[in-house]
């Protein structure tokens, strides 16, 4: 059986190990946002897909997306990428797709932490996910991520300026505005269901927010930012001098 996968090319650009796939966006990225290029203590690159807009990516079951995706994975693969991820927790619908396509590692989506979360925290702890829009993840989504399909799920509301903001790329919103409705959503969930023992965020976008939700809830807080920190060492992994 042949591999139909294109073959690897000299790269153009050398020492850049995580290549991130962008949604088409509008929105201010703060510091702390995958798509801020100020979050990491590491080189990345970036490749915007376009077309894929928060609302399309949110109503994956409806919009196909597919192509784009592998076509732009291929771009940073060929470029020198040696990883791959995304702008948006909701990609966890390509995430097997996307590793039988690409010739290097793929992952897609903060999602795919949950079930890991869910063994090391203390007995009669779950992990609950914090999501842009709970009425849009639904049970595909987790099953791609292999997620318990029990496991709480929180979403930023409706009529939310986090929302808007997001879909409407809209930059005037502040940070304290924004930081301020995600920490009561999560307040709110912590204190609605006393077997959370974590936060995993699913949008890539909660991320700015993380430090303040674990100040002021004292649980764990995992996000895009720590999957692509455990996957970025993966590929580059510390070298330890010897004395």
């Amino acid at each position: 059986m042949t591999d139909a996968r294109p073959p690897r090319r000299r790269p153009t650009y050398y020492g850049v190990p995580i290549g991130i796939l962008m949604l088409e966006t509008y929105f201010e990225r703060f510091n702390g946002d995958i798509g801020n290029g100020r979050t990491w203590p590491f080189p990345v690159q970036y490749k915007i897909v376009r077309g894929a807009s928060p609302q399309k990516v949110t109503n994956l079951t409806q919009h196909d997306l597919i192509g784009p995706f592998k076509q732009a994975a291929d771009e940073l693969i060929a470029e020198g990428c040696e990883g791959i991820t995304t702008t948006c927790g909701f990609l966890s619908l390509y995430q097997d797709e996307l590793t039988a396509h690409c010739s290097v590692p793929v992952a897609t989506s903060a999602l795919l932490q949950v079930p890991m979360v869910a063994r090391v925290l203390p007995k009669g702890k779950r992990p609950g996910i914090l999501t842009f829009s709970k009425e849009s993840l639904t049970r595909p989504f987790l099953q791609k991520a292999g997620v318990d399909p029990a496991t709480p799920v929180v979403g930023m509301p409706a009529t939310s300026e986090f929302q808007r903001s997001i879909r409407e790329g809209d930059t005037s919103v502040s940070f304290e505005t924004l930081q301020r409705e995600v920490l009561d959503v999560a307040a709110g969930m912590l204190a609605a269901d006393d077997t959370i023992g974590a936060i995993v965020c699913e949008c890539t976008n909660l991320t700015p927010y993380s430090h303040a939700m674990n100040r002021r809830l004292r649980v764990p807080v995992f996000d895009m930012v720590t999957l692509v920190h455990w996957f970025h060492r993966s590929l580059r992994p510390e070298r330890f001098v010897q004395d």
